[in-house]
């Protein structure tokens, strides 16, 4: 049974005041474990669920589904800035995309900062342990705690906590706290059923995503990081059942931008007594309606995303006829030439060089270098120096994309011309 705990906090000699050094009650809260949890799912709320896990079977299995890796690396980026502890404003997608080409084709490519460096550094780490996390046959509180580790490399204390914390209030006590997770001898328990639980299918994908995502940040079972964890364990929940194979919903962007409605939402489902009770179930009821809201308007957001990398695509397809024409060659290149085929990687591969262009598409040199020349003179591709002795290739108008994408999802109306960002994105691209 769900509970309030009342305990006694003794005061911290070292606080640096009197207001800090108080003692006094605080309640912890100590959830229901999920694995015993009777949670039956009202027809209406289940068939809002069935038709928002359409939506997402719709928009990944669609045409438009290539053009999501760049919202993918959005997300990614995302992430590996916070844990970074890099401020993002600082770091462009450009900037990152030269540092990741940088670990792909080595030798001395320039033209981004140490910040960019250690931001792709993060990403490498955090794909490799969202797609590893994802594929365990069984996932244990060890392998959240690796996951922890690659989110967090270096954070100590490491791995479970062991001692009591907070969210908000004090630094010092938690007697005015926002909300006081479980004590640290609940936490492993906790965490044993929350591992045991994403392991079963009980409930429908979307479901099961937004109770482990909401159990997760009710323990708070780390120091530091929970809030990274938790948004990654929604992508391992959807891609362990076969809803998504990578990142590519902005949910937990869509939930920070609708932050009330996300710190109402957990609280609600922060309810004590019996799971069973009226309470207990419209608490329940309350955040998975706000957390299927967040997954219907992160799978709009994406459609827009994808239907802007098509249109760019057939924009650029004419545009190299109208190239090609103008020089007398046939206007359409053949399907299965490097320079077709390299249109269509150009949303996953925005940053490249001739020998990127070798290694994604198998070709010869002198194959993937005129693929590039040929894109750069239809003015799809912009020239680069990246070193003394070699040329990149970026498509700008996809960097535009992720950065008007990004501008939106932190618009509370969706729309930066009805409401401005809320939090600090990339500017609007310049054209000089």
């Amino acid at each position: 049974m769900a509970e309030r705990l009342d305990l006694l906090w003794e005061s911290s000699f070292d606080a640096p005041s009197s207001r800090d050094r108080r003692s006094g009650r605080y309640h912890p809260h100590v959830p229901d474990r999920l694995c015993d949890l009777p949670l039956l799912v009202d027809h209406t709320l289940s068939q809002k669920a069935a038709s928002v896990e359409r939506a997402v079977i719709d928009l990944v299995s669609g045409p438009g589904a290539p053009g999501l890796e760049g919202l993918s690396r959005f997300l990614l980026r995302s992430e590996a800035i916070a844990s970074s502890q890099i401020e993002g404003l600082q770091v462009s997608a450009q900037q990152i995309a030269m540092a990741e080409l940088a670990q792909t084709e080595g030798g001395t490519i320039r033209g981004f900062s140490e910040n960019a460096r250690l931001v792709a550094n993060n990403i490498t780490a955090l794909r490799t342990a969202w797609t590893d996390l994802a594929a365990e046959p069984s996932i244990t509180p060890e392998a959240i705690e690796n996951l922890h580790a690659a989110l967090l490399p270096g954070h100590r204390p490491a791995g479970l906590r062991e001692v009591q914390n907070w969210i908000g209030g004090s630094g010092w006590h938690p007697l005015n706290a926002d909300f006081v997770p479980p004590p640290p001898e609940h936490v492993r328990p906790l965490m044993t059923d929350l591992t045991d639980y994403i392991n079963g299918a009980v409930h429908a994908p979307l479901i099961q995503a937004a109770l482990v995502h909401a159990q997760f940040e009710t323990i708070h079972p780390f120091t530091d990081g929970n809030g990274r964890v938790g948004r990654a364990l929604v992508h391992t929940v959807l891609a362990r059942r076969g809803l998504t194979r990578v990142a590519v919903l902005p949910i937990s962007v869509v939930l920070l931008t609708r932050s009330n409605a996300y710190i109402d939402g957990l609280t609600a489902y922060r309810y004590t007594g019996a799971p069973n009770t009226t309470h207990a179930t419209e608490g329940i009821r309350a955040w998975l309606d706000t957390f299927l809201d967040a997954v219907t308007i992160a799978v709009q957001q994406a459609s827009t995303f994808a239907a802007d990398v098509a249109n760019l695509h057939t924009e650029w397809e004419d545009r190299i006829s109208a190239h090609r024409g103008g020089s007398g060659l046939r206007t359409r290149p053949r399907a299965d030439s490097a320079t077709a085929r390299l249109i269509h990687v150009l949303s996953e591969a925005p940053m490249l060089t001739t020998a990127t262009v070798q290694r994604l598409l198998g070709v010869s040199f002198p194959a993937a270098r005129k693929a590039v020349e040929e894109l750069a003179e239809a003015g799809i591709l912009t020239r680069k120096s990246v070193d003394k002795k070699t040329t990149g290739y970026l498509a700008r108008e996809v960097f535009d994309l992720i950065t008007f994408a990004e501008r939106r999802l932190a618009s509370t109306r969706w729309d930066t011309r009805q409401t401005s960002p809320t939090r600090p994105t990339p500017p609007l691209p310049q054209r000089v």
